[in-house]
């Protein structure tokens, strides 16, 4: 039996996020996901299933943009763990490594390649 939803209001939520919010900047907290949900009385994972209803899911993403935020910028100046900081943002926001690689080998072949096409065609 499913437990009941303990948010039917936006407007409910929303305040006992900013309050959640106030208290880890009063107390000099780091905002967390887990954090905001154990502030809401629920688990990490309810917390994201009601970013699933419609009603809820602007309110959820502004929250997570929030701690996304602040792990982003105490990273840049140093006030954070980088190992965690670039695991949680990966894990937990979609963040990735991207790997540049030079194409300048692909593109000459495919140069080559319609160079002796040409060639054919011409003959």
């Amino acid at each position: 039996m499913a437990r009941p939803k303990i948010y039917d209001s936006v407007e409910e939520m929303e305040k006992d996020i900013e309050d959640y919010f106030a208290n880890c900047d009063e107390k000099r907290k780091p905002y967390t996901i887990s954090g905001l949900a154990y502030a809401l009385d629920m688990d990490r994972r309810t917390l994201l299933n009601y970013s699933k209803d419609e009603k809820f899911f602007p309110t959820i993403k502004k929250a997570k943009l929030k701690i996304e935020q602040q792990l982003e910028e105490n990273a840049l100046i140093g006030e954070a763990n980088a190992t965690f900081t670039i695991f949680n943002l990966k894990n937990n926001y979609g963040w990735k490594d991207s790997v540049e690689k030079n194409n300048n080998e692909e593109l000459v072949k495919v140069q080559e390649l319609l160079e002796k096409m040409t060639e054919e065609a011409n003959k």
